[in-house]
């Protein structure tokens, strides 16, 4: 099985060449690089890494991930996360996307704009990333969904990827109604990277596996994928990264034929092929 890790955040020590935001939030000393990411892959036997540009380390300067992106063809792509209110965002992401290995674009809720999520320079990103052939990564909570609906009705042939499943937690049956209600939507997925920090329990965090087997159900599993939230020193601390991967190979009940699907088909379908 080539089993893909769809969600690793990358921090670099060199804060000269890749400079931090203020007061970023920080992995421990050693975490959270390049190199601690390759040493986590090959112990796990990961094959290929979706590199997703978080705005706590270097809001929306994305170089880190290019680099990194283009320098690890063989087994890595790029998802960017650029500045709606930024007029030359579009063409940013039309310049990275034929020769830095982006495939992807992220988006999150902008305070302070009515509406937070779908406002106009939101839709320009997203006439962009759908000019491109890109692959949207939407972090939101439920209470965008209805600027959501409105962007997918205008663009239903774009791939579009539920981060996190809006927040699902253990208990949270109005966000699972929701991110459930999405899969009518037959070009969104969802990422399956919520059950750590969604759970109330320690490992293997039982109180969140129905809701799992909830989402696969409404997606079908050709439309779920796992993703790690490396480093997972810093984004889910209750977890190794070798627990959080055997969450899905091995705790969560699963026939061989899903787990191949969001280990493996699906993702390599959406980012690889």
């Amino acid at each position: 099985m080539t089993i893909v890790d769809t969600h690793a955040h990358l921090d670099s020590p060199d804060e000269v060449r890749y400079p931090k935001a203020p007061n970023p939030l920080r992995p421990p000393p050693g975490k959270g690089t390049l190199e601690h990411l390759r040493e986590e892959v090959r112990v796990n036997q990961v094959a290929r890494v979706v590199l997703v540009q978080t705005g706590s380390y270097y809001r929306f300067d994305n170089r880190l991930t290019v680099d990194t992106a283009n320098a690890n063809r063989d087994w890595t792509t790029g998802v960017c996360t650029l500045d709606p209110f930024d007029a030359g965002s579009p063409a940013l992401i039309t310049q990275y996307v034929p020769t830095s290995n982006i495939r992807g674009l992220r988006f999150g809720p902008t305070p302070g704009c009515t509406p937070i999520f779908g406002h106009e320079g939101h839709q320009r990103l997203w006439e962009a990333g759908a000019r491109l052939g890109l692959v949207l990564c939407v972090l939101i909570n439920i209470e965008s969904a209805g600027e959501l609906a409105g962007l997918l009705q205008r663009f239903p042939d774009t791939p579009v990827v539920l981060d996190h499943c809006m927040g699902l937690r253990a208990g949270g049956h109005d966000t699972l109604r929701v991110v459930c209600d999405f899969a009518r939507f037959p070009n969104v997925y969802a990422k399956l990277t919520f059950v750590v920090g969604g759970s109330d329990e320690p490992y293997p965090f039982r109180d969140m596996h129905d809701l799992v087997h909830r989402v696969i159900e409404a997606y079908g599993p050709d439309r779920c994928m796992w993703g790690s939230a490396f480093p997972c020193e810093l984004w889910c601390p209750k977890v190794t990264y070798e627990q959080h991967l055997r969450l899905f190979t091995q705790e969560i009940p699963l026939e061989a034929p899903i787990r191949q699907a969001i280990l493996s088909d699906t993702p390599m379908r959406l980012w690889f092929s």
